[in-house]
């Protein structure tokens, strides 16, 4: 634990309204270090939001975010992989530019040396910064004639090179649809499942975070004595809790806080959804990443690999990921943009079976038009969906992080998993006056150590619960 907090932070009372991965992640980075935390969530278990499966070490899904968002990226990965060791998935990212699409490959090689040298320097600074492997082993490329190489090959039991990787792609993949060379990357995947249960068992465990779950928070005012009353209902039972600082977490319902507080701020709410299918591979594959334009029939494709043969994929087109509508934003009247009512049925009815089905089958075939072998896949569960924020009015944007009103309300309002700590931070930086400098040491962030028995035990009880493959909570 970061030791020489000063009394006066740890004798303030903070409250955080929301349970996903940001609030998750602030509850545990103020907790560490000995702040009195009480974490409110609506649902019975943490981090139940948008589909999350991939950390963005470097935000090379997105060719169209800018250099200084992709470096933001990679930095607040590699502190993610440290505090949540036991919820990444070490498998590389395989990024391929089709033949339909007007890019490639060597427009991205100057921000893929940004990244190497950036990652050079954070080792340099801190050596428990090495996370992603050996700095040469960043990213590599993959000729035609090296994929042709790798058809002929097994792949070893235990894998220790980019290639080892590479080779079910190789036996799979229509050479023909995509250009050469392919990029494989060290971005890593991350499991939401796991995320859920290492933050419960840390909370839980924690002397310094009140955990309250199942409780809906029904309304926030602020005092003339300057501190924040805070309304919330446990299966009907009214009860307030006074604070001296208020951190709004809400994911997609930020808004709904912002309006009880009066704090009106303009953002973005956007629903998108996943799916899961079932492919019955021997080999241990990569993630693989299809650039496409975004919203368009072609847009990004993406298959992630999960345990005994589960894939997750995603589409960005509006017959799969994305939905005609599915965007909203804040009006003059409110900071809660408004999504459609077809949507809200979803986040809180769940989803009609046909459209599950159907647009499972058409996220199928998205992948199916690259790896044709791909179409034996099946239907494995129903989606993984949610409600993104995105803060303000960039509908790209990918690296976001906070905002403040005052010197005692903030609003986490994250786009990728991975901001989470740099959140947690800048909120004890901001609010607190706590330099970065203290703070800057990752490794000093004491999460309970936690047992991966535990974690895999209780990650795979909150997919069950969810009515998911436990699979996905595996690594």
């Amino acid at each position: 634990m970061i030791k020489n907090v000063p009394s006066t932070l740890k004798s303030k009372r903070i409250a955080i309204i929301g349970g996903g991965i940001a609030g998750s992640t602030i509850a545990l980075r103020l907790a560490g270090l000995d702040i009195n935390v009480t974490l409110f969530e609506e649902g019975v278990s943490l981090v139940n939001g948008p589909p999350v499966c991939h950390l963005h070490a470097g935000g090379n899904l997105y060719p169209d975010i800018s250099d200084e968002q992709c470096l933001t990226l990679l930095e607040q990965s590699i502190a993610t992989i440290k505090i949540y060791p036991h919820c990444i998935n070490k498998r590389p990212t395989v990024i391929a530019i089709p033949q339909r699409d007007a890019g490639n490959i060597e427009k991205l090689l100057p921000r893929l040396e940004q990244l190497t040298q950036r990652y050079k320097t954070l080792i340099q600074i801190d050596d428990s910064n090495k996370v992603l492997g050996d700095v040469g082993d960043y990213y590599q490329m993959f000729s035609r004639e090296d994929l042709e190489l790798l058809k002929t090959t097994s792949q070893p039991s235990e894998i220790t090179k980019f290639s080892d990787w590479m080779i079910p792609l190789a036996k799979n993949l229509d050479l023909n649809t995509v250009k050469f060379p392919l990029l494989m990357v060290q971005e890593y995947g991350l499991s939401l499942f796991r995320i859920a249960a290492s933050t419960e068992l840390s909370l839980n465990a924690s002397k310094s975070c009140n955990l309250l779950v199942n409780n809906k928070v029904i309304n926030v005012s602020y005092t003339a004595d300057k501190t924040w009353l805070i309304s919330h209902s446990e299966n009907g039972i009214e009860t307030t809790t006074e604070v001296d600082y208020l951190i709004n977490a809400c994911g997609y319902r930020t808004g709904v806080i912002d309006d009880m507080a009066d704090t009106p701020k303009e953002r973005m709410v956007e629903f998108k959804a996943a799916y899961i299918t079932r492919w019955q591979q021997s080999e241990r594959w990569p993630e693989v990443v299809f650039h496409g334009q975004r919203g368009t029939p072609e847009g990004m494709a993406q298959l992630t690999p999960y345990p005994d043969g589960y894939f997750q994929l995603h589409g960005m087109t509006e017959e799969i990921t994305l939905f005609k509508n599915g965007l909203a934003k804040t009006t003059a009247d409110s900071a809660q943009p408004k999504l459609d009512k077809s949507f809200i049925n979803k986040l809180v009815e769940g989803w009609d079976q046909q459209e599950s089905d159907s647009r499972t089958q058409k996220a199928i075939h998205h992948i199916s038009h690259f790896i044709p072998s791909f179409n034996k896949a099946t239907i494995a569960g129903r989606p993984l969906f949610g409600a993104q924020q995105i803060p303000g009015k960039d509908v790209s944007l990918r690296a976001y992080d906070v905002s403040f009103e005052g010197q005692q309300y903030a609003r986490a309002e994250i786009v990728k998993a991975s901001s989470a700590l740099t959140v947690a931070d800048q909120i004890i930086h901001k609010l607190f006056d706590y330099s970065y400098e203290q703070l800057s040491d990752m490794s000093k962030a004491n999460f309970v150590d936690l047992s991966e028995s535990d974690i895999d035990t209780l990650a795979c009880n909150i997919a069950q619960d969810r009515n998911y493959p436990t699979s996905l909570a595996k690594i």
